[in-house]
């Protein structure tokens, strides 16, 4: 079972890394949908925290268990095989996945409306039922902002200046962790996405040092507000989730013009539905088997805590 969770947690961060290639999808979605995303985010905040924490107690000559109370509080058996898993797909996806999107853009468009459609159910279900007015207002409203905001025109940029590549990164990694926006596609809508990739493919480390700067600075602020929000308006923040979610499915309507103006269907309806149904099956397994790896998981421990006890008595 412990090969299991590792092996799915693996999957879980190579298909978050994998759609933060693509523009229009978010890796906050993935994460959501998968089951992960409020662990991540606990996780990431007590290890910056502990970062924060280990520098200031090293300058002033304190010890480091404040810092090492806050690295033990983050859930590594999660976060390790995820991270590893983003690694390889990252690496993998700008060199196969990205071009596979760029020659087939209705399809793909198309097998992630699938996806985030379904996924849909997993914050609107997380939120509770039933929801309430303000909720459903604000869920309105962060759809009405996730169209907008997804329906940009890219800018286009060959040699972006480095401040602005670091400003890109820390918006990029904002769009990564919250649900309904993409990362890749805020840096479309910059300019740098191109030119992220080529840096990604080729390998340069100083234009991507930068980048990964400006991500660790948009990390450090966003992900405290993040984390803040869901632990003191948790309803809310999902219902904005969703609604964000559910408004960013313009960025995938599978046709599309070169100013992603929205186009009515052509050419070949029945294959492109089929992709679409295909990525609502791909989130239904995927729920299905989190699910049940997580139940077998719990009644394992379960047994094992009802059988130390038989034995105590």
């Amino acid at each position: 079972m412990n090969f299991l969770r590792i092996l799915l947690d693996l999957v879980r961060g190579a298909l978050i890394g994998v759609v933060e290639i693509i523009p229009g999808v978010s890796g906050g979605t993935v994460a959501l949908i998968v089951g992960i995303y409020e662990r991540l985010i606990e996780s990431l905040s007590e290890f910056l925290r502990g970062i924060a924490r280990f520098v200031v107690d090293v300058l002033r000559g304190r010890g480091l268990a404040a810092a090492g109370a806050h690295f033990g509080r983050v859930d590594w058996r999660l976060v390790i095989p995820v991270v590893i898993g983003m690694g390889i797909a990252l690496l993998t996806a700008a060199r196969v996945v990205a071009p596979l999107v760029d020659e087939h853009p209705v399809e793909a468009r198309a097998l992630f409306a699938g996806l985030i459609i379904v996924a849909l159910f997993v914050p609107a279900r997380m939120v509770g039922w039933p929801w309430r007015a303000h909720e459903w207002a604000l869920a309105v409203v962060a759809a009405v902002a996730g169209f907008v905001i997804s329906g940009l025109p890219p800018a286009s940029s060959d040699a972006p200046a480095l401040p602005l590549v670091a400003v890109a990164g820390a918006f990029a990694v904002c769009a990564l962790v919250l649900p309904g926006l993409s990362g890749s596609f805020v840096l479309l809508v910059i300019g740098v996405y191109e030119p992220t990739l080529a840096a990604l493919n080729d390998r340069d480390y100083g234009y991507l040092a930068v980048f990964m700067l400006g991500m660790v600075i948009g990390l450090a602020v966003f992900v405290q507000v993040l984390r803040w929000l869901l632990r003191r308006h948790h309803r809310i923040t999902l219902a904005i989730m969703t609604g964000l979610m559910a408004g960013s499915l313009r960025a995938l309507w599978p046709w599309q013009g070169g100013d992603r103006e929205l186009l009515a269907p052509s050419g070949e309806v029945l294959p492109v539905a089929l992709w679409f149904l295909l990525g609502a099956v791909i989130v239904v397994t995927m729920l299905i088997a989190g699910r049940v790896i997580e139940r077998r998981a719990g009644a394992r421990i379960d047994s094992r805590g009802s059988a130390s006890t038989r034995r105590g008595s």
